[in-house]
């Protein structure tokens, strides 16, 4: 609970450095906020640990006014819904668009933007799959591709990318790299 507390002033320190935020967060599942496919596992506990950063990062957006916002392809959105309520963080995601498809997340997002009536535009998205990442992108979506999780690298560099993009319109909005 420290680390997390630690992460979690870290992070709003980060979102305080930046005058243009996303009005919505929004995280994948598996790889991006645990380092596992949930549905390869059994509600009750979970099998490893979430990534180091996940909860803290989630806790400061809310603490800073920004929604927060689940896009998962899991096959088990029950065994997703348990993970999430045993970290302690379900009932921060105001949209949780949590079910099987075999495409990009194109249909998890306008299930999230009819659902907060938040545009795509003002959406930031992470990731660890760069087709979800290109999909959302083209919708107009800033996105950002995590390798090992969201930690605090990967918010910083998003909410950069997010400022940029009102900076310079023009600019693309998937960022694979710092």
């Amino acid at each position: 609970m420290e680390e997390e507390e630690k992460v979690r002033a870290e992070a709003t320190e980060i979102i305080s450095l930046f005058p243009v935020l996303p009005k919505l967060v929004v995280f994948d599942l598996d790889y991006t906020i645990w380092p596992y496919d949930c549905d390869h596992y059994a509600k009750g506990a979970l099998p490893y640990p979430p990534y180091p950063h996940a909860t803290g990062i989630t806790r400061a957006l809310k603490d800073k006014g920004i929604d927060v916002a689940i896009a998962s392809r899991s096959p088990r959105p029950d065994i997703a819904r348990s993970f999430l309520e045993i970290m302690g963080i379900q009932s921060l995601f105001i949209a949780q668009e949590i079910f099987c498809s075999w495409t990009p997340k194109t249909e998890h997002f306008k299930g999230i933007q009819r659902t907060t009536g938040i545009p795509f535009s003002s959406m930031l998205f992470f990731d660890d799959d760069y087709r979800n990442n290109q999909a959302a992108s083209r919708m107009g979506v800033t996105c950002v591709l995590v390798e090992d999780g969201v930690n605090l690298e990967k918010l910083r560099l998003g909410l950069s990318t997010y400022a940029n993009k009102f900076a310079n319109p023009n600019r693309n909005q998937t960022q694979q790299h710092d």
